[in-house]
């Protein structure tokens, strides 16, 4: 197999974790970059999100050895294999290779998670991995299509109040209030906003900071 779209796979396939590793290189360049000495920008971006709950690591290293103990090219698993992520290996190596200095750092990464060094997200997989519930509110109710469904963006609010359930009402104004804690200025609330779904502008002669606050606060008290 000369690679490994990203299409994530829910836990209780057999490969889900470790599809949603290679979806981190997805968005990044669809390219093994890892070094025996230094993971690459994908990987340390997974291993930011695993120093939020390590055992996530523990899985992607038990289905990258299922994965090689079975055989990337198994009929087994073909199907599965099928719709894992497909990242290029660099020239002369191949994807099993990867795998395998990917799985050396993951053993390296759990000896000590806590000295994984932090830094904002840097891929649109890695914002929406760390603000799962906003990336869902926004995305799914100010994306590019909403003036075809909502007549305002209030209307669009109250749709998802109305929908959505009150642990992922809090969890989203939870996550907006530490986006806005994380970053600084309008131009990085921007970036992390667009990578997390949203297509629209907030509402005249208010900032975006402001606009996210005002969210925060209707679906606070809904």
């Amino acid at each position: 197999m000369e690679q490994l779209m990203s299409q994530a796979l829910p836990p209780g396939q057999r490969f889900y974790e470790l599809s949603d590793l290679l979806a981190a290189y997805a968005h990044v360049d669809f390219t093994f970059s890892d070094t025996a000495e230094a993971p690459g920008p994908a990987l340390s971006a997974y291993l930011r999100m695993a120093a939020r709950d390590p055992g996530r690591a523990a899985t992607a290293v038990r289905q990258i050895d299922d994965l090689l103990a079975v055989g990337v090219f198994s009929e087994e698993i073909a199907d599965e294999v099928e719709h894992l992520p497909h990242i290029r290996p660099p020239m002369g190596t191949s994807v099993e290779d990867c795998l395998r200095v990917v799985k050396d750092h993951l053993h390296r990464f759990l000896r000590d998670p806590s000295r994984t060094p932090q830094a904002n997200p840097q891929s649109s997989w890695e914002w929406n991995q760390r603000f799962p519930s906003l990336g869902q509110l926004l995305g799914a109710y100010f994306h590019r299509d909403f003036s075809y469904i909502y007549e305002s963006r209030e209307e669009a609010l109250d749709e998802y109040v109305g929908e959505a359930d009150p642990q992922d009402r809090e969890q989203a104004a939870q996550e907006i209030g530490e986006l806005l804690e994380m970053v600084s200025s309008e131009r990085e609330l921007r970036t992390a906003t667009t990578a997390l779904g949203l297509d629209l502008l907030p509402p005249r002669g208010m900032s975006l900071r402001k606009w996210l606050e005002s969210i925060r606060r209707r679906i606070t008290a809904a």
